[in-house]
Formats: structure tokens, C-alpha cells, sequence
């Protein structure tokens, strides 16, 4: 482990999505009440709140901001009756007409426009999946210790970031595993008119085969930021993506300011996103403090594991792990690999006890996750 007095400094940012429902827990047919916040805002639909906490310097500061705009969004809904429902899962709706696109106007109605297109190729019910985004950046003193070859710092960043996004996609599937909390549902999700609550076979339906994917599989160029954000270019020009807003990955890179692909191809990486974590309903903020700190222990570790070619069958392999990380009875062989992942990293962390703490819990889930699968095969045996 390096011995850096940056290791562990950077920048992070914590993104909410949930829903507003009414006295009855059905979703608020109220205009949105925070205007154009920058903090309190939506994303898909009107009937959703998007919390986006500002650039912090630790997950602990990230958090208790996080706390101050939930504490603010509550005042706020309370006056009309309203609430924050705290799963990623949706209430029960009658149909479509009770998701009403956002209402975006002005210098920003070609976000509407843009949610027009995601109606018409995805449909509504989709936009009502809720999560938790984890932003990170490296702090630039560590980023300069890195660079030991003294190359152009830009280029050095924008390597170094694309590189590690390689990775994350590839071990997405363990951060699902671990924080997955959505088993259930309402029928409406299935068909209008229906209502009951059903266990489904997954245990985060956002992350899993029925959550929001693209309609084919976007095969990257993941040689240099160039190629990659051309890959993404050319998805766009042939009618495959609407914007690179519709990739719809786990991961993603993004430049700082405005999140665009122009903006990334000719100013560089400024932070990652990821994108997988379920709303946790036994965590007051929708978020376990614990699983975040864990997320940035594996961008670590990551980092310093050694490069690859993400080609186009790896790729595939990775979202097809996402998806069976998602499911309640995974294939035995994750838990296995995430336990061996955990374990490196333990090692790798070694004299940090504060990390120590973290892996220990994150390791002790895959453990009751092992055990109750090997219950289920012996059942089935």
C-alpha cells in the first residue's frame, strides 16, 4: 500500500433519487416544489426528488450534507402532506399517467425533450427505479506523486481514470452484491390495474435484466479517452444512443461542469460515478455510511492492480456478472470471488484499522450470503 499522505484524500459527492408520495403512499401529483435547485432537484420524473450533495472532502462530510438537504426536502414535502419513500423499488400506480415527465422548461427543456425520447423507447414505469450515485476524485497532489515519469499531467489523468474505470466495470458485480436491497415489489410494475406485493427472484431489481438497460450491448473502444468517447460518438450518430446521457452502464467517467460528451472529449476526466447502489430502507438516509467507504477501499485497491484489454466479450462478461450479482440466489461463485477480492484487499490495507472494520463487515454479508445459498442447494439437492 502506498504510503502517500494523499492516499485517502480526494473529492466525493453522493447523488439520491427517490420518489415523493402522497398521505396514501401513492406517488405526489404535485408540481415539484424546489424549482431549479441545484441540490434539490429531480431526474426522470416530476414525482421523484434527486439530492445532489456539493463537492466534499470526505464520505463523512458527503453524508451529513446529504443529511442537511434530506432534513430540507422533508420540511419542505411535509407542508403538503408529502413524504420520501425510501425504497428503489416504486408504490403501487394505477398506469403510466401517474409518472408524469419532468417538467423541465426554458434554458433546460431539452432535458424534457430527452425524457420524451426515454418514454417512447423504454417507457415511464423505468424512470421510477431509485438509487444512490457515489461520485469520486483523486486529489491532485496524489495524482501528481503517481505521475512519476513526469508526463503530461492531462493525459496522465485521463489514463489513469479510464484504466480504473476498466476495473470498476469489471468488479461492478461485487458492489451489487453487496448492497443490493429490493426484492420486493408492487404488480403495478408488472401490468396496470394489478396490486399486491411480490417477492421477485431478484434481490435489486434496478440492477438485474429488468432494470434500465440499453436495448443492445454498447461495445467500448476503452484504448484512450479519444477512442472511447469517439465509441460513444458513433453509438450516437448511427441512432443507437439518443445522447451519451443514454448509457446506461454502471459506471461512469465524467468531465467536470457540464456533463457532456464534447465537454469530456476535449477537457478530460474530472471524477467517476457509480451508479449501482440500491436506496437501503434500514438506513435513515437510504445510504449505509460503511458501504461507501468500502466503494472507495476498491477504487484503491483497484487502482493498483495492473491494466488490461477490456475487450468486447470482457465487457459482455461484466454486465452479465452486474446482472447475476442482482439476482437473490446468485451463481455460488461470486460470494467466492468477492470473499477472495475482500481478502486481498485486507491484506493490501493491512495496518489500517479503520479499513480493517470495513472489510470486515462487507465480508461478513458475503459469508450469510454463502450460507444461505448452500441451504437452498441442499433443499433443491
Amino acid at each position: 500500500m502506498t504510503a502517500s499522505q494523499y492516499f485517502y484524500s480526494g473529492k466525493f459527492g453522493i447523488e439520491r433519487e427517490t420518489l415523493r408520495v402522497d398521505i396514501q403512499n401513492r406517488l405526489a401529483q404535485t408540481p415539484h416544489p424546489f424549482g431549479n435547485d441545484e441540490h434539490i432537484t429531480r431526474d426522470f420524473c416530476e414525482n421523484q426528488i434527486e439530492l445532489v450533495t456539493p463537492v466534499c472532502h470526505s464520505i463523512d462530510e458527503a453524508v451529513h450534507a446529504l443529511a442537511e438537504l434530506d432534513k430540507r426536502a422533508r420540511e419542505e414535502l411535509a407542508k403538503n402532506g408529502e413524504s420520501i419513500w425510501l425504497y428503489s423499488n416504486p408504490p403501487h400506480f394505477d398506469s403510466e399517467d401517474d409518472i408524469p415527465i419532468a417538467d423541465f422548461t426554458g434554458d433546460h427543456s431539452s432535458k424534457r425533450a430527452y425524457r420524451e425520447v426515454l418514454e417512447q423507447k423504454y417507457g415511464k414505469k423505468l424512470m421510477l427505479f431509485s438509487g444512490i450515485h457515489f461520485n469520486f476524485s483523486f486529489a491532485e497532489e496524489f495524482l501528481r506523486e503517481l505521475n512519476t515519469n513526469n508526463a503530461d499531467l492531462h493525459t496522465f489523468k485521463n489514463e489513469l481514470y479510464l484504466r480504473l474505470y476498466k476495473q470498476l466495470m469489471l468488479h461492478s458485480w461485487l458492489l451489487v452484491l453487496l448492497t443490493a436491497a429490493s426484492p420486493y415489489y408492487d404488480a403495478s410494475l408488472d401490468k396496470d390495474g394489478k396490486s399486491g406485493i411480490i417477492m421477485s427472484e431478484y434481490s435489486s431489481l434496478r440492477n438485474s435484466k429488468r432494470g434500465y438497460w440499453n436495448k443492445f450491448l454498447p461495445v467500448l473502444d476503452h484504448r484512450s479517452l479519444k477512442t472511447f468517447t469517439g465509441s460513444i460518438k458513433k453509438h450516437i450518430v448511427t441512432g443507437s444512443l439518443y445522447s451519451a446521457s443514454e448509457l446506461y452502464l454502471p459506471v461512469r467517467l465524467k468531465p467536470r461542469g457540464i456533463n457532456s460528451l464534447e465537454n469530456l472529449a476535449a477537457n478530460g476526466v474530472d471524477h467517476i460515478e457509480l451508479r449501482m447502489f440500491d436506496l437501503n430502507p434500514s438506513a435513515p438516509l437510504g445510504i449505509d455510511e460503511r458501504d461507501l467507504e468500502f466503494a472507495h477501499l476498491l477504487i484503491l485497491y483497484l487502482l493498483s492492480q495492473p491494466d488490461f484489454d477490456f475487450t468486447p466479450e470482457l465487457q459482455e462478461k461484466a454486465v452479465r456478472d452486474h446482472k447475476n450479482a442482482a439476482l437473490l440466489e446468485p451463481d455460488i461463485e461470486l460470494p467466492e470471488r468477492g470473499e477472495a477480492i475482500i481478502e486481498a484487499m485486507e491484506e493490501y490495507f493491512s495496518g489500517n484499522e479503520n479499513a480493517g472494520g470495513i472489510l470486515e463487515y462487507e465480508k461478513q454479508k458475503l459469508a450469510g450470503q454463502k450460507v444461505c445459498n448452500s441451504v437452498v442447494n441442499n433443499i433443491y439437492e
